[in-house]
């Protein structure tokens, strides 16, 4: 399957590239179209302080990407084709827990030694508004964030309609149905963190009013079938003070509940290992509000989250839905749309209080184009446990580096060193330190 999607890309590439640069036609599905050839070598350390395998391991992916442009007429066609190949570097059985959170695991608990897959969105235009069914999409939406903190993106297969016909709005809805994780070319069904049952039908729409150049407003709503039914409220605007001075203020409202067989086997919800109202079922509001203040080249954020007392918040994760056996297959570690989603925590448990804070430094108005670094502190309190007492806490601090190339044969090429250290007095999640340093690279073939 993937040599074929591979042999697909290289002669529609080959297509591109021999076409005559004095076609009539000033765009279509080849004069449109790019290739790139991307690369993400990462290191993954996770130092457990509470026992447990200290994991160490280090891999390279190579992702060939090829962008069609639309055929012409009043409907337009087209075809996106992706296909990747990843690597284990280093880091023997002791240092790979059997997990498959960041590499596939060979049948005695060692890391697999490569692995890959391929896939393909086709594309059709009409107007503004455009319709993609297939296998790679990475969603960033406020109800379903595709997860890239590790070696490869995690992949999502259905379908997404996309319109802009009015100026300031855009309207989004779609059906997505199974998942390849980020360490996993299987695909598998849909759940939430404790599921054991995969759900076909994530259903979503929703849109985004850019009120003003300042101002935008968001709605959407998503149900996971026989899981739950989410509501989202987003505002976020930017107020100018001056010459490189401003003040952004980020607003997100969700609203959770149960649907359908939701509570039953197989499709009962851990409570992100908190308090439940109700044993295994969705019960859930959830707001934050993150305040940004930007002068030159530094940051200032402050903000708070606040988490009801009848349950966790409840994200699209199907870490633990099986595909034929007892094993997850890498599926885990779906990203969710709240400040709180750190390195290591996600501070989303049943009446936990969050403060969180940060500063960002832009290093190019010192004259070092290309260098971003940040450190922030997230501190949680008053978390219900499963008996529901609520007294535990928990805290995080993050550090983060960016430096880019900007100049010169390596232009592009970019360096992210990640460090995180949580701990907490409650066993849902166990103290530990993160680090990860991964090396990026996109060349374009055309």
């Amino acid at each position: 399957m993937h040599k074929t999607t591979l042999s697909i890309a290289i002669a529609l590439a080959g297509l591109s590239m021999g076409a005559n640069a004095d076609e009539s036609r000033e765009h279509g599905f080849i004069e449109d179209s790019h290739a790139t050839l991307s690369s993400r070598t990462m290191y993954y350390g996770d130092d457990n302080h509470d026992g447990g395998v200290d994991q160490s391991e280090a891999a390279t992916a190579l992702k060939l990407d090829y962008l069609s442009g639309f055929t012409q007429g009043s409907i337009g066609f087209g075809l996106d084709i992706s296909t990747l190949v990843a690597l284990h570097l280093d880091g023997g059985k002791g240092h790979h827990p059997d997990s498959n959170s960041f590499f596939p695991s060979d049948s005695d608990g060692s890391a697999d030694h490569s692995w890959g897959r391929g896939g393909a969105i086709f594309k059709t235009r009409f107007s503004k508004t455009e319709l993609r069914v297939g296998n790679t999409f990475t969603p960033n939406l406020p109800i379903l964030v595709a997860t890239d903190s590790r070696l490869v993106s995690q992949n999502f297969e259905g379908g997404m309609l996309t319109s802009k016909e009015i100026d300031g709005l855009t309207l989004i809805a779609g059906k997505l149905d199974q998942s390849s994780g980020r360490a996993t070319s299987n695909p598998t069904g849909l759940a939430v963190a404790g599921g054991s049952k995969g759900s076909n039908d994530f259903r979503f729409a929703g849109g985004d009013w850019k009120v003003t150049k300042d101002l935008m407003v968001q709605y959407y709503r998503a149900n996971l079938e026989n899981y739950y039914t989410q509501n989202y409220l987003g505002l976020a605007h930017v107020f100018p003070l001056g010459e490189e001075q401003s003040f952004k203020t980020d607003l997100r409202y969700f609203d959770s509940r149960s649907e359908g067989k939701n509570g039953e086997t197989g499709y009962r919800f851990n409570n992100n290992g908190g308090y439940a109202k109700t044993p295994g079922e969705v019960d859930n509001k959830t707001w934050n509000a993150m305040f940004t203040y930007t002068f030159g080249g530094h940051g200032f954020v402050l903000g708070h989250q606040s988490v009801s007392g009848n349950g966790g918040f409840v994200w699209l994760n199907q870490g633990n839905v099986v595909n034929g056996s007892n094993r997850a297959e890498g599926n885990g570690g779906t990203a969710f749309y709240l400040f709180t989603d750190a390195i290591v925590g996600s501070f989303s448990r049943a009446g936990e209080e969050t403060n969180f804070g940060q500063y960002s430094y832009d290093f190019s108005k010192l004259v070092v184009s290309g260098l971003k670094a940040s450190v922030s502190y997230l501190k949680g309190d008053n978390i219900k446990d499963v008996r529901g007492g609520n007294d535990h806490s928990e805290w995080e601090r993050d550090v983060r580096v960016d430096y880019v190339v900007q100049t010169g044969p390596l232009k592009g090429f970019g360096t992210t060193l990640r460090h995180g250290a949580y701990r907490g007095d409650n066993s849902a999640v166990p103290s530990q330190d993160q680090t990860r340093l991964i090396f990026n690279y996109t060349y374009a073939l055309f």
